[in-house]
């Protein structure tokens, strides 16, 4: 039996870095971010290598949603599934995933946003899926009546060891501390996005340092971390 684990967060969020150390474990397989190619079709959204990735990837709904509902590659037994809310568009959503184990990375949105504009044009708060993220734990906690796990990443930097003990814990498998260094440079389970939007991890071999403080933002930028404000705290209220 597969256990499948469905880590739901925004960009720009230390969540490849997340996939690297899950990808770390000898036992996991992973999935980055499945459902990109269908967002991109189906939104017409002008990502950096949209059209590449659309190529690329299975851009049906349907089918993305059965083949991550499977069996996972290479018939390792845990299955590490990267996704994000705010690509969800189509006609599939957290529901349609019951017996994943759901979990739920956040960041504080003033780090989201400064990380962000550096490397797509970012025009509203919902590019961040911060309210998305919200509604699918929301969605997640009734289904189960209880909340489902959040992990921080300034949390999970400061302390990366005993967070991800944490969540290996909550989502029901046995801690590797293998997940806690990866090989340097691009893995081969990554996006095709990832020349674009993935230096920062494909240069690291393990998780940085704890951050500093939240950076100063004006103008439209400091607006729309303001609006994701809100559902971030909503969420950290929860995070283990």
């Amino acid at each position: 039996m597969t256990i499948r684990i469905a880590m739901w967060s925004g960009p720009r969020n230390i969540s490849t870095a997340m996939m690297r150390s899950f990808g770390a474990r000898s036992d996991c397989a992973v999935a980055d971010e499945p459902f990109y190619g269908a967002f991109l079709k189906e939104s017409g959204e002008p990502h950096p290598l949209a059209a590449e990735t659309i190529a690329d990837m299975d851009c049906d709904w349907q089918s993305v949603t059965r083949t991550h509902s499977g069996e996972a590659p290479g018939g390792k037994p845990v299955w590490y599934q990267k996704h994000m809310p705010h690509h969800m568009i189509g006609p599939v959503d957290i529901r349609d995933f019951p017996e994943h184990r759901h979990a739920f990375l956040i960041r504080a949105p003033e780090r989201v946003v400064a990380s962000y504009r550096n490397k797509n044009e970012l025009r509203t708060a919902e590019m961040l899926g911060f309210a998305k993220l919200r509604e699918y734990f929301e969605l997640e906690a009734e289904r189960t009546g209880i909340a489902p796990p959040v992990v921080d990443s300034d949390d999970i930097l400061a302390d990366p060891a005993g967070v991800l003990a944490r969540l290996c814990k909550a989502i029901g498998i046995a801690w590797d501390p293998a997940m806690l260094a990866w090989k340097k440079g691009p893995h081969s389970e990554d996006g095709i996005w990832g020349t674009h939007w993935y230096d920062k991890v494909n240069a690291s071999t393990g998780f940085g340092p704890a951050p500093g403080p939240l950076p100063e933002l004006g103008g439209v930028y400091a607006d729309v971390a303001e609006q994701c404000r809100a559902d971030y705290e909503a969420l950290k209220a929860h995070a283990i």
